[in-house]
This record gives C-alpha cells, sequence and structure tokens, in this order.
C-alpha cells in the first residue's frame, strides 16, 4: 500500500521535477559508488529507446501532417527555416569574435580515427546522397535528412491523390506512434539518472582542469547564442519579451537534451513541448524534424571556435575577413551536422582544410572535442533542441500576429 502511495505520488510529479531528482541521484552515486557501473545501463536503455522510435515518428508525423494540412502553412515555413539559418550564422559569429578575443592553442598530443569530411564539396554531396538513400534505410539508420525528404514527398502525394480513408489510417498511425513515444518518456529520470552517473563516474572534473579555457570559450559563446542573439531575433519579429519563452523551452526541452546529447533523441519531447504551448501541429510536426537537422547554433560554434584554435595552436595567420567566411562555411556544414552525440566534431577537419591545416593535425582536436564533449556537446544539444521550439513558436506568433 505504502509502495503504491509512492508510486502515485511520484506520478503525480510534473516530469521537469523528476529529472531534477534522477539527476542529484546520478550525481550523487557517480561520485560515491562510480564502481557500480550497471547503473550507467538505464541511461544506454533509454536514448537508446528514443533513437529508435524518434525515426519512426519523424517519417509518420511529417508524412500525415502534409497530407491532412487544410491551409497554406508556407509563409511560416519560410520563417522558421529563415530563423534558424540566421540565428546559425550568428552564433558562427559570436564564435569567430570570442575566439579573436580569447584566443585558445591546444596541445595536439592525442590521435583519432575515422571518417571525416575531406573538403566542403564532400558535404554538399552527402547531404544529397543522404536525401535520396533508401526510405526504410533511413529510418533503419536515422537518417533524418532522408527521412525528411521522402516523408515530405510521400505526404504531398497522399494529399494530392490519397482518400480520406487513407490518410485518417495514417493520421491514426502517427497519433499511436507519438503515444508510444509519451511512454518512453516517462521513464526520462531514470535514464537521466544513468546518463549523469556514467559522465560523473568516468570523468569527473578533469575537464575543467585540463581544458578549462575551452570549455569557458565554446560555453561561453553558447550562453551568449541563447540568451541574446536568439531573445534578440525573437523582440526585433514580436516586440514582445522573449524570456518566458526561452525560460519554458530550456526548461522542458534543454535540460533533458543536455544528458541525452542527441537532437535527433530529443524530436519527442519537443513535439510534446509544441502540443503544450499550444501550437498548430501540422506545423510543429515538420519545423521540429527539420529544426533537428537544420537549426545547428551549437555546433557552428564548435567548428569555428574548434578550428580557429587549432589554427592558433599551429601559427596560422587567420584574419577578420576568413574567419567570417569560416562562420559562414560552418553555418552551412552544420545542417549537415548528424543529430547524434558528438556529430559536429566530425566536421571540423573539412573546416581546418580552408586554412590548409592537415587532416592528422585537425583528427588531434577532435580527440580533444571527445574528451570535453561531456560538457561542451551537452551544452550544444540542449542549445539546439531548445532552439528549434523557440524558433517554431516564434514563427508561428508572428504570423498570427499579421493575421
Amino acid at each position: 500500500m505504502n509502495f503504491m502511495k509512492i508510486f502515485k505520488m511520484w506520478s503525480q510529479m510534473s516530469l521537469v521535477l523528476r529529472i531534477f531528482v534522477g539527476l542529484v541521484v546520478g550525481t550523487l552515486l557517480g561520485l560515491v559508488v562510480p564502481q557500480w557501473t550497471g547503473i550507467g545501463i538505464m541511461g544506454v536503455v533509454f536514448v537508446s529507446a528514443l533513437k529508435a522510435i524518434a525515426p519512426v515518428l519523424v517519417a509518420v508525423l511529417v508524412a500525415a501532417s502534409i497530407a491532412k494540412a487544410s491551409h497554406n502553412l508556407g509563409a511560416r515555413f519560410r520563417m522558421v527555416v529563415s530563423q534558424y539559418l540566421l540565428s546559425t550564422f550568428l552564433a558562427a559569429v559570436c564564435a569567430v569574435a570570442g575566439s579573436f578575443l580569447f584566443p585558445v592553442t591546444l596541445q595536439l598530443t592525442n590521435t583519432a580515427g575515422g571518417s571525416v569530411p575531406g573538403a566542403l564539396t564532400d558535404v554538399f554531396s552527402n547531404l544529397l546522397m543522404k536525401m535520396v538513400a533508401n526510405p526504410m534505410e533511413s529510418i533503419s539508420q536515422a537518417n533524418y535528412i532522408g527521412i525528411l525528404f521522402w516523408s515530405i514527398l510521400v505526404g504531398f502525394a497522399l494529399k494530392l491523390k490519397g482518400s480520406q480513408s487513407t490518410i485518417s489510417v495514417v493520421h491514426d498511425f502517427s497519433e499511436v506512434v507519438t503515444l508510444t513515444v509519451r511512454w518512453v518518456i516517462q521513464f526520462a529520470p531514470f535514464g537521466i539518472l544513468g546518463l549523469v552517473f556514467t559522465s560523473v563516474s568516468e570523468n569527473g572534473m578533469e575537464v575543467f582542469t585540463h581544458y578549462g579555457h575551452l570549455v569557458l570559450l565554446l560555453v561561453g559563446c553558447m550562453l551568449v547564442t541563447t540568451f541574446i542573439i536568439n531573445p534578440l531575433i525573437f523582440f526585433l519579429l514580436l516586440r514582445r519579451n522573449p524570456y518566458p519563452l526561452l525560460f519554458i523551452c530550456l526548461r522542458e526541452s534543454g535540460l533533458q537534451a543536455l544528458f541525452t546529447r542527441s537532437s535527433a533523441a530529443n524530436i519527442p519531447i519537443n513535439m510534446s513541448l509544441c502540443k503544450k504551448l499550444g501550437l498548430d501541429e501540422d506545423f510543429y510536426s515538420v519545423s521540429i524534424p527539420l529544426g533537428a537537422t537544420i537549426n545547428m547554433n551549437g555546433a557552428a560554434v564548435t567548428i569555428t571556435v574548434m578550428t580557429l584554435a587549432v589554427a592558433h595552436t599551429v601559427g596560422v595567420d587567420v584574419s577578420f575577413a576568413s574567419a567570417l567566411f569560416l562562420g559562414l562555411i560552418a553555418t552551412l556544414a552544420a545542417c549537415g551536422t548528424s543529430g547524434v552525440a558528438g556529430g559536429s566534431l566530425l566536421l571540423v577537419p573539412m573546416a581546418c582544410s580552408l586554412f590548409n591545416i592537415g587532416n592528422d593535425v585537425a583528427m588531434q582536436a577532435v580527440a580533444v572535442g571527445f574528451i570535453i564533449g561531456v560538457i561542451q556537446d551537452s551544452v550544444e544539444t540542449a542549445l539546439n533542441s531548445s532552439g528549434d521550439v523557440f524558433f517554431t513558436a516564434t514563427a508561428e506568433y508572428f504570423d498570427r500576429k499579421k493575421g
């Protein structure tokens, strides 16, 4: 009986509060009993479950939303895409300014392996190939560019040729998948407990002592983007206080993304938040997956800061104009960043090639990036994912204001 009361009280608590409890417990366990590695399995299982269901959710939601859309969403889509790209570019510019004001050098003694894009043309080629990949393969491999491309085509095909009953079946299936995702999200506190435990038990506070300057620069640029640049875009469009919406997005979306470290895994959470905000499902069911693909403010910061840090380390003289061009390239390249942990780091060698920095040196910087990833990638994902909801809401509020 007592257990049932405790369970009922736990279930009635807000999800954010339950996540905070998981965060605190995970931190304490990581410090006190780091040898209990089995605790971390909860985090792996939770993120794996989200990553497994998210591609299916995106595929059916996008197709169903386009098929049943009864009004013109073109203006809103243009607005949200413009915000995604503008904020990403301004984040890169912020990273350039920060790197010139507070230059960072690295101790490039580590090595790393892996395949990375060799040039900007390779990035665009990869984007095109991902777009036309086999749709079933795209879902199984969480290729969100391919998922979006085929889902949009199928949605328009259903809208033009599908019967009302067929569209209803697709919509009902999207509702079933959405409910499944909500069940999974209820286990977020335990998943985050496991994720925090793993991070604390494995890394401790070493990242602060060895790479503190670099971490501060990366996080500082991301915080400026989060609390100044993005709200400024909102204010210029709507002429009202952006911070109530921003804090909701950070609390409900950014907090969870901070620990899952995956924009893709956070798509279902953002969908739920958009519904809670009363936004148009036809709109956000497309704009949120789109944002997880091209709204990469944090990735643009990471690519720019890490590339300029390598340039400073090896003695490459980078002019401010060249650095701004790097910011533009980082903006375009960030759109091809995979929505998984560490995705932006693999584009650093491509950006380094702009300054004729060899791949062997650049890959050492990637290794450094993975060392500090417990902080860098967490904050980056929180910025990216919360921004998806923030700009989706901004675009809809702007459309309502015009109407």
